[in-house]
């Protein structure tokens, strides 16, 4: 496009704003300043700037995943199962981009990342509050984690809150005994910190409920939300493992786990078991 062409493009938009000088703008909104000053590379490698964009980026997304996973759980408390589904839907579509970042993430060869690794210290991604309150509101609670946070009082209690609530499934289980189905009421008053064991009432009702779709439709749409957000969830984790793999192999984390070791570990860990089992029985 010629600058004759946008000119006149621009001339025929005569209502398009262009003096803000008491205005508010788009990056004003945005407070762009703030977000894209954010990026400070501690070497001079071309590629850091790659690696944190990435990590950013993905707080951005975990940070909107916890916003619309905890109006969920508020939705489906109250027994508003339709404002769930919305914003379950969107979690799951959320997580489709934050799979995608590693697809960008793998473009850093070993090579390149071993230029600037040791400018982490001991700064590592297993240290992200905002994965372990999606962790936390998905019901998988280790009490360990707690004391990585433990230098910062209002994340540590932001944490110790989420890790002592009722998560996802949890309200989705307490649905089921709403609707009458016989849930153990050991199950529905258990002690939220412990992360959840597959029990048998739980199971027999999913049960009835895939075998009888029409008569339990909002619980039976509610159940596959569930299934779609544990599907996404453990491909990010598998995609993460991979890349991590690709990248650094079997070494050490930077924050001091087993890396790739662990993160194979915790993909064999099911959120949401019976509605896993299920599948098998029907």
């Amino acid at each position: 496009m010629t600058n004759k062409h946008m000119d006149r493009t621009f001339d025929s938009e005569q209502g398009i704003h262009t003096n803000f000088k008491e205005k508010m703008t788009y990056g004003d909104y945005l407070q762009l300043d703030t977000l894209l000053s954010s990026q400070k590379r501690l070497s001079d490698h071309h590629d850091e700037m790659l690696f944190i964009i990435i990590h950013h980026v993905s707080e951005l997304w975990l940070k909107l995943i916890i916003h619309e996973t905890q109006a969920a759980v508020a939705a489906i408390k109250r027994g508003d199962l339709q404002a769930s589904f919305k914003m379950l839907s969107r979690v799951s579509k959320i997580q489709s981009q934050i799979i995608q970042a590693w697809d960008v993430l793998s473009t850093l060869t070993p090579a390149e990342y071993m230029e600037f690794r040791d400018k982490l210290g001991n700064a590592s991604g297993f240290q992200s509050y905002q994965y372990r309150l999606v962790e936390f509101v998905l019901g998988y609670k280790t009490p360990f984690i707690l004391k990585i946070y433990e230098k910062d009082p209002e994340v540590h209690q932001m944490l110790y809150h989420a890790y002592h609530a009722p998560g996802l499934y949890d309200v989705a289980i307490q649905a089921l005994a709403d609707n009458g189905f016989p849930i153990n009421p050991d199950i529905v008053t258990r002690d939220f910190s412990k992360t959840y064991e597959k029990d048998e009432t739980v199971e027999q009702a999913w049960m009835t409920i895939y075998k009888n779709v029409n008569q339990y439709w909002d619980l039976y749409q509610l159940a596959e939300k569930l299934v779609d957000i544990e599907d996404w969830f453990q491909q990010w984790r598998f995609r993460h493992m991979k890349t991590v793999e690709r990248i650094i192999g079997h070494k050490m984390g930077t924050g001091g786990s087993s890396g790739v070791g662990y993160l194979k570990k915790v993909l064999d860990h099911p959120f949401f078991p019976e509605l896993w089992e299920i599948r098998s029985k029907l």
